[in-house]
């Protein structure tokens, strides 16, 4: 099935997130639609699968126009699509999700479970994807939910399978099982639109690539570009993608977390022993899919959640009766991982955002009085220092991009003498060339001598950051590694098998299966 878009434009109050787009998708190809976070990949797809209703243009399905007033439509015209958030019921079983909404019917129009079942079982069989019908979705692994979704797409007989951001919460095992699927799919005449901001899968899998910039096709490029190429076409300028850093030089202790556990309010164990160091003068990176202790974690350390068993020190002092004030005026600079909700108050200027936790510094002030003048020039240097593109800095920070959102965080967390520095997916949401940006400020800040803690699910940000990894995977801490550990192992650790064993399964699987789907094309 051939399919084309022509002239896509959606419009959201002043926002105008798809601008005349055209994009045409081959019978059995794979094509990547390449971008950051907010360039209107995922608006252009909402359309196409008639979740958002076009404010101009036209899709084709074989050169024939088609209108979708709703997903039912587009189902119907052989579309599937697997959303970056999955839609499904936890505790359902697998055939109960797939069938749900088209749920097959005997006598009297009774569910036929068995029917169901089976038609989990035949696709499931035809692709290699190895689930169990009877399985519950919510005791499946995340790479297996994500198969059933796609099964789900292809019992309504889907043409065109439309993935959306699908690696972001696998682990690299994972990633490589779904591209083998995605190669089986496109074997079978199937059709794929992937949706990523990642270059080394696009380069991948992809038979063609189309990058889009702030809601506009900007051109297309073929696998073969270089990953750098593929970024300066998001970006619009050259990036270095590299992270230039020296040898770490450690010194005394900056965080002592010793044999921490936390029970969350359902009972859940969400951090189970857990034990690091960092020194000052180094970043250690906590690697592992989102969900699995990260976040607790980082709260505790801020002081939002308190933990039932073990300590923290931070260069020193124990912070068990510490607020969380106290803490960020002792030497702890946060980057939280949702600024929107954790990180600013979007109705505060710019300006004033950017002294929210100092607001008593006699810097900006003296007494209960603030000085505006001195709030607007501590703004002024550092909108100038961080690059922030700001109209003016007595605007609301709500007017800002994402990443400049991020620099003003940072730039405010960064403003102290600190200690340690936690940096909860520091660059989620941001283009490359402000990913660039941050972690040139947080290998500054280590070389300053702050130790350093990083939160991300972005693995390629893990390696290129850290001086040493430690992987969590449910609330435990698997293992602490080098950052020129293979990604197999990462991999397997993420999934939870312990350092020794992951070595020696990485090990075997090198000798003896193919290399990895995922690889840097020559």
């Amino acid at each position: 099935m051939k399919l084309e878009l022509r002239g896509i434009t959606k419009i959201f109050g002043s926002l105008v997130a798809n601008d005349h787009i055209d994009l045409t998708v081959e019978p059995g190809q794979i094509h990547a639609l390449l971008g950051e976070n907010g360039a209107g990949k995922s608006t252009l797809m909402n359309v196409l699968y008639g979740l958002y209703q076009p404010d101009g243009g036209e899709i084709l399905i074989d050169d024939q126009p088609v209108n979708f007033s709703g997903p039912g439509d587009a189902v119907a015209a052989g579309i599937g699509m697997v959303h970056q958030h999955f839609m499904l019921v936890p505790v359902f079983t697998v055939a109960e999700s797939v069938a749900l909404g088209y749920e097959p019917t005997g006598k009297f129009g009774v569910i036929d479970a068995g029917k169901a079942a089976m038609k989990v079982e035949e696709i499931s069989s035809r692709f290699g994807f190895d689930v169990d019908p009877q399985a519950t979705v919510g005791d499946l692994p995340v790479g297996v939910q994500q198969r059933v979704e796609i099964i789900k797409a292809l019992s309504r007989d889907a043409k065109v399978l439309i993935l959306d951001e699908p690696t972001a919460v696998l682990t690299p095992q994972e990633t490589d099982e779904l591209i083998a699927i995605m190669r089986g799919l496109k074997e079978s005449g199937t059709s794929i639109v992937f949706i990523t901001h990642k270059l080394r899968e696009v380069r991948a899998i992809a038979d063609k690539i189309t990058v889009i910039r702030r809601g506009k096709v900007v051109g297309e490029a073929s696998p073969t570009s270089t990953e750098t190429e593929l970024a300066s076409l998001m970006v619009g300028r050259a990036v270095n993608l590299t992270v230039d850093k020296d040898a770490p030089n450690p010194g005394d202790v900056a965080l002592d977390v010793a044999d921490v556990s936390m029970v969350d309010a359902a009972g859940a164990v969400v951090l189970d022993d857990v034990s690091l160091q960092i020194r000052r003068g180094e970043v250690m990176a906590v690697a592992g899919v989102q969900g699995n202790g990260q976040t607790e974690l980082a709260n505790c350390l801020l002081g939002i959640n308190t933990p039932d068993a073990g300590s923290i020190t931070i260069a020193g002092r124990d912070v068990k009766n510490m607020s969380v004030r106290e803490r960020l005026h002792n030497g702890l600079g946060f980057v939280p991982e949702d600024r929107s909700t954790d990180g600013m108050v979007a109705g505060f200027s710019i300006a004033e955002n950017l002294i929210l936790d100092m607001a008593d510094d006699p810097r900006f002030g003296s007494g209960m009085s603030l000085s505006p003048s001195k709030v607007r020039a501590n703004a002024l240097d550092k909108v100038d220092e961080y690059d922030i593109r700001v109209s003016d800095v007595s605007d609301p920070i709500s007017t800002l991009s994402g990443g400049n959102q991020q620099k003003v965080v940072l730039a405010r967390e960064l403003s102290r003498d600190l200690d340690l520095l936690v940096a909860s997916q520091p660059t989620r949401g941001l283009d490359v060339g402000s990913i660039e940006f941050v972690h040139k400020r947080i290998i500054a800040e280590r070389d300053k001598g702050a130790g350093v803690l990083i939160i991300s699910s972005e693995l390629d940000e893990v390696v290129a950051l850290a001086d040493r990894i430690a992987v969590m995977y449910r609330g435990k801490v698997v293992g602490i590694v080098e950052p020129n550990t293979s990604r197999d192992v990462l991999g397997l650790m993420m999934a939870g098998v312990p350092l020794d064993e992951a070595r020696a399964q990485a090990q075997t699987s090198a000798t003896t299966s193919p290399a990895p789907m995922v690889k840097e094309q020559q």
